[in-house]
């Protein structure tokens, strides 16, 4: 039995990145008796875990609850640290797993890290570990350091904190083959010991039809029709580029709308962009607020005419996959990330003037066939190497591994 101690995540969930990504490895390999999972989990502040809301979890009392085949702990935090809460998680959270590693006498236990948040504080409980005959795997998640909601004193600490982190890791695990070559290149003199398993992909359609009553509601609250829409879904945030997005679809011709599924609410970035290309006077522009229903969702991606993708930071972003697996017609900002997993099947534009105008008026030229062709390419991709199940095996492969050596 090998023993895998996961921190880093709020929770177990469909929220987040890496929430979503332990809800579905668990979900996946919840009949693997070689492998247990112990996954740190947010007690109280902003994402705290909800068990009663996860379908298959067990309370055991208030810290402490079952999902499948792991066993789950939750970490109390102060929320008089604003923005060091995440490190001081991440900190307590090792801890626990150090201390239960000792009291339940856990050999070669593993302790994946999902971030690097906590660089100069880790070489303390990574020498506790090693003593224990534990291994440190790492998730170095993207480019933090480079995101635009962060002041530079705040960027400085995430470049310094990925470096100690690497510095100090057993395995990296790399969910981008150019995250782990920006790995091996900028971190050469630690000579870091990597591997690249993509993040995953659900590859099922949507339970609801045309005629479902959520549908229905969804559409006509937003004024919406099926395919007569291009999408855009995620964190309102600058490195997204929804500035150029919003600016180039104003300069085209589309006779369709523009939806941006993403949280606005008290966002200065919203007010200072509204300012900039007066997006609100096109009535093609239509932020719709967050929907957190995932077959909605996913009803919505299915029969948008195509959809945008503008992040420029990070590994593999989860929502590009879902889009690929679920829209049609995909547009993709021309980045390494983003032409690593999308390949011939999707399209791409820069942030030059008129090219993703004009790249959007070609689209709407496009033939059935054409539009056909694209779908098939990016649902094979998608099925082939981010599936659930294969991203699962490939974990199995490295956790298991560590348990032979």
């Amino acid at each position: 039995m090998q023993d895998v101690f996961i921190i880093g995540a709020k929770g177990i969930g469909n929220y987040g990145g890496y929430e979503t990504f332990l809800k579905k490895i668990i979900e996946t390999d919840k009949n693997n008796i070689n492998i247990k999972y112990h996954v740190a989990c947010k007690y109280n502040g902003q994402g705290a875990m909800d068990e009663t809301k996860l379908p298959g979890a067990k309370t055991i009392d208030d810290h402490h609850f079952t999902y499948y085949n792991a066993d789950c702990f939750k970490i109390n935090i102060s929320e008089k640290l604003g923005s060091a809460q995440a490190i001081y998680y991440d900190i307590a959270a090792f801890k626990e797993c150090i201390r239960q590693i000792k009291e339940q006498n856990i050999s070669h236990p593993i302790v994946y890290v999902l971030a690097c948040r906590i660089g100069p504080f880790v070489g303390r409980y990574v020498k506790q570990l090693h003593q224990l005959e534990g291994k440190l795997f790492v998730n170095p998640d993207g480019h933090e350091w480079m995101r635009a909601k962060w002041s530079k004193p705040v960027r400085k600490y995430w470049k310094v904190s990925e470096a100690e982190m690497v510095k100090h890791a057993d395995l990296l695990v790399c969910d981008s083959v150019n995250i782990e070559k920006y790995i091996q290149m900028s971190y050469a003199k630690y000579h870091p010991k990597t591997t690249f398993i993509a993040y995953g992909a659900d590859v099922t359609a949507s339970n609801l039809t045309v005629d479902s009553e959520k549908v229905r509601t969804w559409y006509a609250e937003k004024g919406l029709k099926e395919n007569n829409y291009f999408l855009v879904v995620g964190r309102f945030v600058p490195e997204n580029n929804y500035a150029t997005m919003i600016a180039e679809f104003m300069k085209s011709t589309a006779k369709k709308d523009l939806v941006l599924i993403t949280n606005v609410e008290h966002n200065k970035f919203y007010d200072e962009l509204k300012k900039k290309t007066g997006f609100n006077k096109d009535p093609r522009i239509k932020f719709v607020g967050t929907v957190y229903d995932g077959d909605l969702l996913k009803y919505i991606r299915e029969n948008a005419f195509g959809y945008l993708h503008g992040h420029s930071v990070g590994g593999t972003n989860p929502s590009l996959l879902e889009a690929l697996s679920s829209t049609k017609l995909n547009l993709l900002y021309d980045v390494g990330f983003n032409r690593e997993v999308g390949r011939d099947a999707a399209l791409y534009w820069t942030k030059e003037k008129y090219n993703l105008a004009r790249l959007l008026e070609k689209t709407i030229n496009m033939t059935k066939a054409e539009i056909e062709d694209l779908n098939k390419k990016s649902n094979d991709r998608i099925k082939n190497d981010y599936s659930w199940e294969l991203i699962t095996r490939q974990y199995n492969k490295v956790f298991l591994e560590e348990k032979v050596h």
